[in-house]
């Protein structure tokens, strides 16, 4: 399976203005995602996509391919992560670069590795579905099955569709979140079903102790907490 690694980042942020040039441990948050997928023994190729060229000029400084400069229409505040990979993976093409998958690589998820990269790519090609995510399990007390949804008459009903709630703890099936680290879809999903995920979704579990989403002030801080973690 040839696999093209894509990592985009735009120069807009709202929430923490610069976040993607912002120095996390001494070092620019995109360079952080931009190692691991260097690193990874299962990406062909691997790409940085952006509209703003001071985050152009240090990817490329970091040593990652940035191929194109990505069209204002793409790096919009409610521009969509599908049209980013599509239009990453038709500029390619159109190189004579073909690929049978696209790996998506968030910037805002510094900390997951190399390992994990191609531990998902492995995983990914021996499931055989149109994506697979990265996911982090949901608490007990989150599970789904014990989410209530109110009905317009004030009732609440179990989100799920039961009628009965599961009483034990014990009896609740793992239910899982996407956790934002990892994205693999097929080409053919992307652009002929113009979907991200397809009708099958396999998953990687990552470690919740290295998880952050960086999007707040706050998660900032706990990616600084993280990364001295990680340092020492």
């Amino acid at each position: 399976m040839k696999v093209l690694g894509l990592i985009p980042a735009r120069g807009g942020s709202k929430g923490i203005p610069g976040k993607n040039k912002k120095l996390l441990g001494g070092k620019p948050l995109l360079q952080y995602t931009i190692e691991a997928g260097l690193q990874s023994t299962k990406l062909d190729t691997l790409i940085f996509s952006s509209e703003d060229e001071a985050l152009m000029s240090l990817a490329r400084d970091v040593g990652v391919s940035v191929p194109f400069t990505r069209p204002q229409a793409l790096a919009e505040d409610q521009s969509g992560s599908l049209g980013v990979v599509q239009h990453a993976l038709q500029y390619m093409q159109a190189q004579g670069e073909m690929y049978d998958a696209v790996c998506l690589l968030q910037v805002t998820n510094p900390f997951r590795s190399s390992q994990m990269i191609d531990e998902a790519i492995t995983a990914f090609a021996k499931a055989d579905t149109d994506s697979l995510v990265s996911v982090l399990k949901v608490p007990h007390e989150f599970n789904p099955h014990w989410v209530f949804e109110a009905s317009e008459d004030g009732k609440l009903n179990i989100a799920t569709g039961e009628k009965e709630i599961i009483k034990r703890r014990q009896d609740l099936p793992d239910a899982y979140i996407r956790d934002g680290a990892i994205y693999i879809t097929k080409s053919e999903v992307l652009l002929d079903q113009n979907s991200l995920y397809g009708s099958s979704i396999s998953y990687i579990e990552s470690d919740p102790q290295w998880h952050v989403n960086i999007d707040t002030m706050d998660d900032w801080k706990k990616a600084e907490e993280l990364v001295k973690k990680f340092q020492n």
